[in-house]
């Protein structure tokens, strides 16, 4: 709490002051450093962001990747399926 005090000394207002300034700032979205937060903030507040973690996993080796792409690559074209009518 004291760290609180010398702040709020140093802008020169109370520490009630100081808090709501600080509270208003980790909640206001208008108030994020950059607008892609400012977003993330505004849905994180209407419940309609989910924070997730992605798991530390190895990369697949560059073998298995190029063969997974190759495979990929094959097929009927989406633009063949389309004009089918499929």
């Amino acid at each position: 709490m004291t760290r609180v005090k010398i702040r709020a000394q140093e802008q020169q207002v109370s520490m009630n002051e100081f808090l709501t300034r600080l509270a208003r700032a980790a909640t206001d979205p208008s108030k994020a450093s950059a607008p892609i937060e400012e977003i993330r903030s505004r849905l994180r507040l209407a419940g309609l962001l989910s924070d997730f973690h992605v798991p530390d996993e190895e990369p697949p080796d560059e073998e298995a990747f190029n063969a997974a792409r190759k495979r990929a690559g094959q097929g009927t074209p989406l633009s063949k399926l389309v004009t089918e009518n499929r």
